[in-house]
């Protein structure tokens, strides 16, 4: 399995279009078995649930994301995850520990001014 989180450096980011980077876990019997940070390459409508698609991500996490990405997460069985704040690793451990559950926080327009 493969977990991205939207993130500024190791920090869970707001708003997952607009994030610096995806940290990207490779999980293995619920243990994380490799990690990498690969940087955001474009906020454009519908790209990013495909290009994490393509890098094999099972799960996206954010602090929140616009009900159409969640739709195309979902297009390509894309678990999504929002609600999540603080430290990326540490929050991927929550949830494989089966305590980090979404929250449902979506983006109703995008000049949320950084708060959705």
């Amino acid at each position: 399995m493969k977990i991205a989180v939207a993130s500024e450096k190791k920090m869970v980011t707001e708003h997952f279009g607009h994030c610096e980077n995806f940290n990207i876990f490779n999980i293995e019997d619920n243990k994380i078995i490799k990690e990498e940070s690969i940087p955001n390459p474009g906020h454009r409508p519908g790209f990013l649930p495909k290009f994490l698609a393509e890098q094999e991500v099972n799960v996206i996490m954010s602090g929140g994301m616009g009900q159409g990405a969640v739709d195309l997460f979902s297009e390509h069985k894309i678990e999504v995850i929002t609600g999540v704040t603080g430290d990326a690793k540490k929050a991927v451990l929550e949830y494989l520990k089966g305590k980090l559950i979404s929250s449902g926080s979506v983006c109703h327009e995008h000049q949320h001014n950084e708060n959705c």
